[in-house]
C-alpha cells in the first residue's frame, strides 16, 4: 500500500519500477541505447527493453551503460560515447537538467545572473551535442516541481528546438518525472499520462510551463506481472556491479514486498 494524500493505493510495484517500464516502452524498436553516468532508472529501463526483445525473438537492443565494464565496448568513456553518436549509431539517450523548460531546453549550468550564479550545477558535458544527433532524447527528471520544471531555463546548456535552416537529426521526444508522462513534438510538451496516485490538476500546479493537455489523461498503465519479473530476476542481476545501493533498495525493497503480500 502507498499513502497519497491520506489515502492508501494498493500497489503491487514501486515508483522506480513504473518510471523504468514507461521509458522502456518509450524507447520502442532501436538498435543501441546508451545511458550516462548516474542514471539507474534509464539504465533500468533500458536493460528491460533487451530483455523483452530476447523474450519476443526478436533483435533486442544493444545496451552500453557509461562506466560499467560489463554493458559497453567503449574503453575510453565519454569520448567514444561522442564519436559513436556522430557517426549515428546511438538511437536513443537519456538527459536530466537543473532546470527543463516548455521548449525542451535543459540547463546543467546556472542558476541566476552568469557573473555571479546563485546555483552551480555541474556543468552540461557534451549535452548540447547529443541532443542535436541522437534521433529519440528522452527527458527524465525524478522532481516535478516549478523549481525544475521552469517557464524558460536561466541558461540554455542544450537546445530542445533549433531554427528551420539549422540541420538537426535528434532532440526530445518524451519527458518523464515522478508524476506523469509528457511527449514532445513541434516544439512542445503534451501531457499523454498521469502515474497512479496523482492527479491532472498536480500536474498543472506543479508545472512552471504551459503544455497541451487533451480532455481525457489516462492513468499511466502499472507495470505487467511478466514486466516486474523480468526486472526483478533479469535486469536486477546486471545492474547490481554499477548500482549497488540502488539494486538493494529498490528490488530489495520489491522483493520484501512480494513476501509481505
Amino acid at each position: 500500500m502507498t499513502e497519497f494524500k491520506g489515502k492508501l493505493i494498493d500497489m503491487h510495484f514501486l515508483p522506480e519500477e513504473l518510471l523504468a517500464d514507461q521509458i522502456a516502452n518509450t524507447i520502442g524498436d532501436v538498435r543501441h541505447v546508451a545511458v550516462g553516468n548516474a542514471s539507474p532508472i534509464p539504465a533500468t529501463a533500458a536493460l528491460l527493453a533487451r530483455e523483452r526483445g530476447k523474450l519476443a525473438g526478436i533483435n533486442p537492443p544493444y545496451v552500453s551503460l557509461l562506466g560499467s565494464s560489463q554493458h559497453t565496448f567503449w574503453t575510453d568513456g565519454g569520448r567514444e560515447l561522442f564519436d559513436c553518436a556522430g557517426q549515428g549509431r546511438i538511437d536513443v539517450f537519456f538527459l536530466s537538467g537543473g532546470q527543463i523548460d516548455g521548449e525542451g531546453n535543459i540547463n546543467l549550468v546556472e542558476i541566476g545572473d552568469h557573473a555571479h550564479p546563485k546555483v552551480r550545477f555541474p556543468g552540461s558535458y557534451g549535452s548540447a551535442h547529443l541532443y542535436y544527433i541522437v534521433p529519440k532524447v528522452i527527458l527524465f527528471r525524478t522532481e516535478h516541481s516549478r523549481r525544475t520544471l521552469v517557464p524558460k531555463v536561466d541558461f540554455i546548456s542544450a537546445a530542445g528546438r533549433s531554427e528551420p535552416n539549422v540541420y538537426r537529426t535528434g532532440g526530445p521526444v518524451a519527458l518523464i518525472t515522478n508524476r506523469c508522462l509528457f511527449s514532445f513534438a513541434k516544439g512542445r510538451f503534451t501531457l499523454q499520462s498521469v502515474h497512479p496516485g496523482h492527479t491532472v490538476e498536480e500536474v498543472i500546479e506543479h508545472t512552471g510551463f504551459d503544455f497541451d493537455c487533451p480532455e481525457h489523461v489516462p492513468v499511466t498503465a502499472a507495470p505487467s506481472d511478466e514486466t516486474l519479473r523480468l526486472m526483478r530476476e533479469k535486469v536486477a542481476p546486471q545492474l547490481e556491479g554499477l548500482y549497488p545501493q540502488f539494486v538493494a533498495q529498490v528490488f530489495g525493497a520489491a522483493r520484501g514486498k512480494i513476501n509481505a503480500d
